[in-house]
């Protein structure tokens, strides 16, 4: 039996022939494609600027850089993440300080947050979990009050809605991801969107090793065209021609893939109802709208031990479930740096009892159906 994923891109002809047109342009590289997509993808969410990468993990890399985060310093992340937003931190020398969650949302508590905050505190970032928005409003007047640097770690969230607008503006600087999984893909790569010129002139500097071609920027003068000057140390964080010109073409789909991801996440809801030991996602708020990048159940506190086991079984059934995340300071890496479990007991405990259910614009009834009937075949008492 075939393995129904977790989650899968969505790849059309006109994606196909924006990529070939690009192959026959004669650009690669840091050419128009790229700028159009950075300027599609600005109007869509109601950013004014917006500066592209190879990865999201290299975006947030250069949003920290932008922030000013350095030697000393400290950020504040969820526990519940993938490592990258954790990693961008230790990149630049500074230390990641890990935030517990709400075990309503999975997202970043905003009380933990602010218990958290110390006068090494640079940046606060917190993450939209499974493409549910975090408490944006909250985390923003923390952020002003204490004087930091809000960075909304939306790898999950594009196409999602905070207050009735677009997530996206709501923070100084906002990351997307666009790895095969997420809301649109380019292949791998991310963007960062901000209203603050400088942070974009920043990040872009920092995304090709640091050089500036705009003599207007230049510390020193009157030099030949031929003149570039690092001003500093950066990284060759450059997103490819062919990379953006998939992404332009995907983000004209991006409304229809979320409105297909929200109606398999109510088929869910109506699918998995009253099931015993099965709590799922929370549902969405009137004015908060979901990208519904991920379909996260949980078994409630009586089950749980029985994740591990659940999993396999639906594995070997052909569903392909994931766990979403392991908490960061539980990596191996991470205890090495002295973290310890126990830090954050709400996103250790969420995660301990969470299977995240394929979820993807192209989910079938009949397959949802199989994973759901499969599912409550599991979980009923014997």
């Amino acid at each position: 039996m075939k393995m129904i994923p977790y989650s899968t891109q969505d790849i059309n002809e006109a994606d196909i022939r924006a990529v070939a047109a690009v192959l026959r342009s004669g650009w690669l590289t840091q050419g128009p494609a790229l700028e159009r997509f950075e300027k599609a993808i600005a109007k869509k969410v109601g950013a004014k600027f917006a500066a592209s990468f190879n990865s999201g993990t290299a975006a947030l890399h250069a949003a920290y850089f932008a922030a000013g985060v350095g030697k000393g310093d400290e950020v504040i992340v969820p526990a519940l993440t993938f490592a990258a937003t954790a990693n961008a931190a230790l990149y630049l020398g500074a230390k990641p300080v890990f935030a517990d969650s709400d075990m309503h949302t999975g997202t970043m508590s905003v009380s933990d947050a602010r218990r958290k905050i110390t006068k090494r505190t640079k940046a606060i970032v917190p993450v939209d979990y499974a493409g549910c928005p975090a408490a944006l409003s909250e985390f923003h007047t923390l952020a002003k009050k204490r004087r930091l640097v809000f960075i909304e770690d939306a790898a999950q969230a594009l196409g999602a809605t905070y207050r009735g607008r677009p997530v996206g503006t709501q923070a100084d600087m906002t990351m997307f991801s666009f790895h095969p999984v997420k809301s649109i893909t380019t292949g791998e790569g991310g963007v960062i969107v901000t209203d603050n010129e400088d942070y974009a002139r920043a990040m872009r500097l920092f995304r090709s090793h640091g050089i500036s071609k705009d003599a207007t920027t230049f510390a020193r003068k009157n030099h030949g065209a031929w003149y570039q000057e690092m001003q500093a140390l950066g990284f060759n964080y450059r997103m490819p021609e062919m990379s953006a010109a998939l992404g332009e073409s995907q983000l004209k789909r991006l409304d229809t893939f979320i409105t297909k991801r929200r109606a398999a996440a109510k088929r869910y809801d109506r699918l998995f109802k009253n099931v015993p030991g099965l709590i799922l996602p929370p549902p969405e708020r009137i004015h908060e709208k979901s990208a519904w990048h991920l379909y996260p159940v949980r078994l409630a506190p009586r089950i749980a031990h029985k994740r591990d086991e659940v999993f396999a079984k639906l594995r070997e059934a052909g569903i392909g479930v994931q766990v979403h995340h392991v908490p960061v300071h539980l990596h191996v890496f991470y205890e090495k740096l002295g973290y310890k479990k126990g830090l954050c007991p709400n996103a250790e405990a969420f995660v301990a009892s969470e299977i995240s259910i394929p979820l993807f614009p192209n989910i079938t009834l009949k397959q949802q159906q199989f994973i759901a009937n499969t599912l409550k075949r599991i979980l009923a008492p014997t």
